[in-house]
């Protein structure tokens, strides 16, 4: 009997002393939080175990505690943490590059865009004046601008000045004379516009590199050192991965540059730009990751925007009769790209605006991928539909890639260019997440704000930061809240083939998350756009905190 008592007495020592010297230990412990992990269910836990940069384990805080230890804890009290927001379309390194040009985001006028450009003339880094962000769209003439004053004001310096939408700029007599372009000067894809005879100086889409390609570039040591100025930016809106949609490879080599000088700490998706001359050397590579850097296909342009007049419509502008917009390349150079893609891994991702560029591209893909996939073929906006055309996502898995800021940016004026019938298909964004089920958000930044929680807002209640309309934009379309976060975590993830990496808190995956001082999915909707980020981790690594 003393045998037998020794022998239990024994055992519970050992399971006890077990219990207590071997719990295992872990890089980081997060507890006490509300934890969304944007599993398949959308389930909730309390604390997460995190080692070696990967998600261990969620669960409760009892269940967390009780099982790991490390000298690296955070009490969230009682805080809320999402998976790191992904912004699945935007243009990261073109607006990190932006940094030595002139802001004209937000400008009310012609003259205060002159005013504010002379301004800038005395500090300007270069002889060239490059400006970006106008949108006349916000002028009480809402007309595009002459260039007449820019000629009279900077007689002997070139002046560029890009539209917001990147779709459309306008240049001094200046520049335009450096470029050779005059008004017998012909582009495919693009318009120089000419009024009674003369030159007006505005350049809509392909147009615009005729003077564009003249501008010296900036250093790769200062474009380096813009890439990690913006990345602060990206963390303090709780961003943890973007998708760069259409670099060259050369601005590839400098994000790898930047990666291996330890600038660089947030995760780049990176779609190259469209190059007849690389596709095959692509297709032969397939996607390709190194560290924090992916690449996974080409980004392609069909038409231009709504704002500018360039996206491509079926029927004529509403507020320019006779006026269609028009194709940036023809029919034939997208079909030729589609023909080679779909021999390889590699995504064909397509800017369309307008319902013809739109139904341009679907007819396209579904050509080549003939059936239901996994190819995850994207149209980037997916803006202005047909309504005999939504089924072309559905039968052919093609991803609708939108931004929802998008919707509330434009629904001032987009129904003067549309009509009210066509404005029935555009900005449809939940009509659109029904045919796949699932749909990537982004923001288009610099064309819209880089803020994540933005998007979140204009999705779900689908007014502006300003709270317009009251009742919502075309409320129709608006997503749940669960589908919106999906949309910038493992949905964003999904669009580029790396949802097993990352896009949720999972057993597995990155430790990519944010910690928010508001619950997205209870808070009443006046409260989302005060929400701030206070923390942002990257591979389980703290890379920002409030």
């Amino acid at each position: 009997m003393k045998q037998f008592l020794f022998l239990v007495a024994g055992f519970l020592f050992f399971s006890a002393f077990q219990s207590c010297k071997f719990r295992q230990k872990v890089s980081l412990i997060v507890h006490h939080a509300k934890i969304y992990t944007v599993d398949d269910r959308f389930s909730e836990a309390e604390a997460m175990a995190i080692d070696n940069g990967k998600i261990i384990e969620t669960g409760s805080n009892e269940e967390i505690l009780k099982k790991y230890e490390s000298g690296n804890e955070i009490n969230a009290a009682g805080k809320t943490i999402f998976p790191g927001f992904i912004d699945a379309h935007c243009h990261f390194t073109g607006y990190a590059t932006d940094g030595w040009k002139c802001v004209l985001t937000g400008t009310e006028s012609w003259q205060q865009i002159l005013d504010t450009l002379v301004h800038y003339s005395k500090t300007a880094p270069m002889e060239w004046l490059y400006g970006r962000g106008w949108d006349q769209n916000d002028w009480a003439i809402k007309e595009f601008p002459d260039k007449k004053k820019l000629d009279s004001l900077f007689p002997g310096r070139p002046v560029f000045l890009k539209r917001l939408d990147g779709h459309a700029a306008i240049a001094n007599q200046k520049a335009l004379d450096i470029a050779g372009v005059n008004s017998t000067t012909k582009i495919e894809g693009g318009e120089i516009e000419i009024k009674n005879g003369k030159l007006t100086g505005m350049l809509i889409d392909n147009a615009m590199y005729l003077v564009e390609q003249k501008i010296p570039q900036i250093s790769d040591s200062l474009a380096i050192a813009y890439f990690s100025r913006l990345q602060q930016k990206c963390f303090a809106d709780g961003l943890t991965g973007v998708q760069d949609c259409g670099i060259s490879e050369h601005t590839l080599a400098l994000l790898e540059e930047a990666q291996a000088q330890q600038k660089l700490q947030m995760k780049v998706f990176a779609l190259l730009s469209d190059d007849s001359t690389i596709y095959h050397k692509w297709v032969k590579k397939g996607r390709y990751t190194n560290g924090l850097i992916s690449v996974g296909g080409f980004k392609f342009y069909a038409d231009g925007a709504l704002g500018s007049r360039g996206a491509c419509l079926l029927q004529p502008y509403t507020d320019k009769p006779g006026w269609y917009g028009f194709l940036l390349s023809s029919p034939a150079h997208f079909k030729h790209a589609a023909a080679v893609l779909i021999n390889s891994n590699l995504q064909m991702c397509t800017h369309a605006i307008g319902d013809s560029g739109n139904r341009e591209l679907l007819k396209i893909y579904a050509e080549v991928l003939k059936e239901k996939n996994d190819k995850r073929w994207r149209i980037e906006h997916a803006q202005i539909l047909d309504s005999a055309d939504f089924h072309y996502f559905k039968d052919y898995s093609i991803i609708p890639s939108v931004q929802p800021t998008h919707a509330t940016s434009d629904m001032y004026w987009a129904e003067t260019r549309l009509g009210p019938q066509r404005m029935k298909y555009a900005y449809a964004y939940k009509s659109l997440l029904v045919q796949n089920g699932w749909q990537p958000l982004g923001t288009d930044f610099p064309v819209e704000d880089i803020s994540p929680i933005k998007t979140f807002f204009a999705a779900v209640v689908r007014q502006d930061a300003k709270g317009f309309p009251p009742v919502g934009f075309q409320k129709e379309e608006a997503l749940t809240r669960q589908e919106a976060i999906r949309g910038m975590t493992i949905w964003a993830a999904k669009a580029a083939f790396q949802e097993k990496e990352k896009g949720s808190l999972q057993k597995g995956k990155a430790a990519d998350f944010i910690i928010l001082d508001t619950d997205l999915m209870n808070c009443n909707e006046q409260a989302i756009l005060h929400t701030q980020v206070k923390a942002v981790y990257i591979n389980g690594k703290n890379v920002w905190a409030q």
